[in-house]
């Protein structure tokens, strides 16, 4: 969440382009009963920039990487036998999706482990977070919206699972994150905050299962508090430990202190364990760590979001 001092005008403009005009369910026939397109998204293996008609003028785009475990398995009725997860990935301030794929490293996981990924773009590479960030703040753009047709339309299709549905973000990727769990918890199972805050209205209505990673020497926003949420807002961001407060009461859970294995010295991780409802809260502490994503954020991510997937209706 970096401070963006961008006018509301340029909202608008960003917004402004043809609409996806993607086709129905089916396409071509590909390989093993795979059909070349589903709803129109590819099934092929790779990476593909996708666009979404979200009601407004213009579109909003994503990057989806189907790994070679879905688009090679088992197909049924033009939908994966066993459908994989989706974990979407939101970029931080002054980023955008390709820059979020290169960080996190996300498609060598996928590959690996068959799940889907999703790198949706910001507005003028910002986020709606609630309290920030900049150019999409200000023009009060609906990326709940966004994110919740994202979802839909990859679920929906049955390409993705919709109990193993994932968000994790950086910086202002991950406040919204955040907001995404707010107030869509029927969508989400679990997310995944790296150096984010919780900068927004929170009443979810039931838990959801989160693991936060914050560095103490961040200063862009603060392990305990401090700086500016935005360029026009001056209010410090809250620290960290009020977010995995929040999760871990509305669940019902203890203190995280079980202890988490991580890859790096510098971190500790600690475990609320699992809730009544399967739902966990793991705070990662890096000591010394600054405004960036950690190198074992994204394995020690998957594992927390394979081992949480939504339960109940």
């Amino acid at each position: 969440m970096r401070r963006i001092a961008l006018v509301a005008l340029a909202v608008t403009l960003a917004l402004a382009g043809c609409t996806d005009k993607t086709g129905g369910k089916g396409g071509e026939a590909g390989k093993g009963g795979r059909p070349a397109t589903v709803d129109g998204v590819p099934t092929s293996e790779g990476t593909h920039k996708q666009k979404l008609d979200v009601g407004t003028v213009g579109h909003r785009e994503y990057l989806l990487h189907v790994p070679s475990k879905v688009a090679g398995g088992k197909w049924k009725d033009g939908e994966p036998a066993d459908k994989p997860a989706l974990v979407i990935a939101l970029h931080g301030g002054l980023a955008n999706m390709s820059k979020m794929r290169d960080l996190t490293g996300f498609d060598k996981l996928s590959d690996e482990h068959g799940f889907l990924v999703a790198y949706p773009d910001g507005v003028m590479t910002t986020w709606n977070a609630g309290d920030c960030c900049g150019a999409a703040k200000v023009g009060n753009v609906d990326d709940v919206g966004f994110l919740g047709k994202l979802i839909d339309r990859l679920t929906g299709a049955g390409l993705a699972d919709p109990r193993r549905v994932y968000v994790t973000g950086f910086s202002n990727g991950a406040g919204m994150a955040y907001r995404m769990a707010c107030e869509k918890p029927g969508k989400v199972a679990a997310i995944g905050v790296v150096e984010g805050a919780l900068v927004t209205a929170c009443d979810p209505g039931r838990p959801v299962s989160a693991m936060i990673f914050h560095g103490t020497a961040d200063g862009s926003v603060p392990f305990n508090g401090g700086g500016n949420r935005d360029f026009n807002d001056k209010r410090p961001f809250p620290p960290v430990s009020d977010a995995v407060n929040f999760w871990r009461r509305l669940a019902g859970l203890p203190q995280p202190r079980e202890r988490v294995k991580a890859l790096s010295d510098d971190t500790r991780c600690e475990s609320t364990g699992k809730g009544g409802q399967g739902v966990a809260v793991t705070f990662c502490r890096i000591d010394g760590g600054r405004h960036q994503w950690p190198r074992e954020a994204s394995s020690m991510l998957w594992s927390f979001f394979a081992a949480h997937p939504r339960s109940g209706t």
